[in-house]
């Protein structure tokens, strides 16, 4: 059965780094980015027949077209990345409504709505494999980053009730908590993985 892997946030950081090492492992892979030019470079950069796709995961819409999509050109998703993210980092008295949203939909619901659309075909497979990315942030706080921190914060609660949701369809979901990046190298040294599931 084919190894098929989509990588929200596919084209840089940590993402893409991801991205490298699973083309080394054999997967065939959806990169996938707000900017469909920059997620066909990055998908370009890996050689074989990896594909490109834009998406915007703050709308659901977007997300079911593009598991769509992957899956028709693809075949079934069952391994599953989430690193895209925003920040916008300022003391919470200065950060304006619209930025706290953006942080929310893209870092938290949008891994939600992922995840979500990755459910259908991961239970009938009964398989499948998540990871998402947090930040050490959102387990230990910073000044000046409380929005992201929450946001953070909050895919780990989500994660670690999913685990328990899926755990008997033997799909499994992961956080990983990186420290801090250098200039998208990869995760520091000290990252934290957290094993969610069983």
């Amino acid at each position: 059965m084919d190894k098929v892997c989509a990588v929200f946030g596919g084209s840089r950081g940590i993402g893409r780094a991801v991205a490298q090492l699973m083309a080394r492992k054999g997967y065939r892979l959806a990169i996938i980015a707000r900017n469909l030019d920059v997620a066909k470079a990055a998908a370009g950069e890996l050689g074989g027949d990896h594909l490109a796709f834009s998406c915007d995961v703050a709308k659901e819409h977007e997300v079911q077209n593009t598991f769509e999509e992957m899956e028709k050109n693809l075949g079934p998703v069952n391994f599953l990345v989430n690193a895209a993210g925003i920040n916008r980092d300022s003391l919470l008295v200065r950060t304006k409504t619209e930025d706290m949203v953006s942080q929310l939909h893209t870092n938290l619901l949008g891994s939600m709505l992922t995840c979500k659309a990755a459910m259908k075909t991961m239970i009938q497979q009964q398989r499948g494999s998540i990871v998402n990315v947090g930040s050490v942030i959102g387990l230990k706080g910073n000044s000046g980053q409380s929005v992201y921190s929450a946001s953070k914060g909050g895919l780990v609660g989500f994660s670690r009730a999913l685990a328990k949701e899926v755990a008997r369809k033997k799909i499994r979901v992961n956080v990983v908590a990186p420290a801090w990046l250098m200039s998208g190298v990869g995760p520091h040294p000290r990252s934290e993985p957290m094993k969610l599931g069983h």
